[in-house]
């Protein structure tokens, strides 16, 4: 038997990288996943790799900053199979700018996805976890419920270039540490994981000159990192490299694992010893 067996687990931004690592490692220990993409194809790759590994998934696409998706995907669960256990905040992406040519678009679309759907997706789940947990009250019952926000070293040590994405990463923070004081009444665990370098398409090295992108709500947004700077961060970190999807997937594990269910309001710092 897994760890998670009978548990439902929602996991944003899973068609790929590390959150598709994340919804993995939860299917192996018996969860079943809700996915999520904003593109349909990730998703449905994602559910086949969760099928082959023996558990259940379902899809529940697209922009997690949308008014209506943090109750669309609780619902989704809820339907699908009957309750909702664990929630992961994965989503994201990022759009540096220093300060002075940031535009109030570019800070917006980065507070909207990394914080604010966080809270409308955390918001919606109150409303299924209250009268859940009412009736497992009734029937002697205490179910561990876990929430694992991700957040940043950005958030952490702030990052030239990234004050948008810090701010929001910061915010995620305050917000679980607040939740883990709100929610501790209902058996409900909340903590954060900040992630240093980790190796995924959005931090994939770049030859001189060369720039990649990523289309995001109609936008051409520019992603990875110069090799050089790749180098020189390897370099500072004592384990000599940036940490990979799957490594990343564990530290966010321990949080949604039964081991951890005294484990409340803190922020794991994933760097490879930075």
């Amino acid at each position: 038997m897994g760890q998670l067996d009978g548990r439902v687990a929602i996991v944003t931004g899973s068609g790929r990288g590390i959150g598709q690592q994340i919804a993995l490692r939860l299917a192996r220990a018996g969860a079943k996943i809700v996915v999520n993409d904003i593109d349909e194809a990730p998703a449905l790759e994602t559910i086949a790799l969760i099928r082959e590994a023996g558990s259940e998934a379902v899809a529940c696409n697209g922009d997690v900053a949308a008014v209506d998706f943090g109750e669309r995907i609780v619902k989704t669960a809820v339907e699908t199979f009957g309750d909702a256990h664990i929630v992961v905040n994965n989503a994201g992406y990022t759009w540096d700018s220093v300060i002075q040519k940031m535009t109030d678009e570019q800070w917006d679309a980065i507070l909207d996805v990394h914080l604010k759907a966080p809270f409308r997706i955390l918001r919606a789940f109150f409303s299924h976890l209250k009268p859940a947990v009412e009736r497992e009250t009734a029937a002697g019952q205490r179910i561990v419920r876990k929430v694992v926000n991700i957040s940043s070293t950005s958030g952490v040590n702030g990052n030239a270039g990234q004050s948008n994405y810090s701010a929001a990463k910061a915010g995620i923070t305050g917000l679980s540490r607040t939740l883990a004081k709100e929610w501790g009444r209902y058996h409900v665990t909340v903590n954060s994981v900040a992630f240093g370098y980790i190796q995924t398409r959005l931090t994939k090295p770049l030859q001189e000159g060369e720039a990649g992108t990523i289309e995001m709500q109609g936008r051409e947004v520019k992603i990875g990192v110069q090799a050089g700077r790749i180098a020189a961060m390897s370099q500072m970190i004592p384990l000599g490299r940036g940490g990979t999807p799957e490594e990343a997937a564990g530290s966010v594990y321990l949080f949604c694992s039964p081991d951890s269910d005294y484990v409340s309001g803190q922020t794991l710092v994933v760097n490879g010893g930075l």
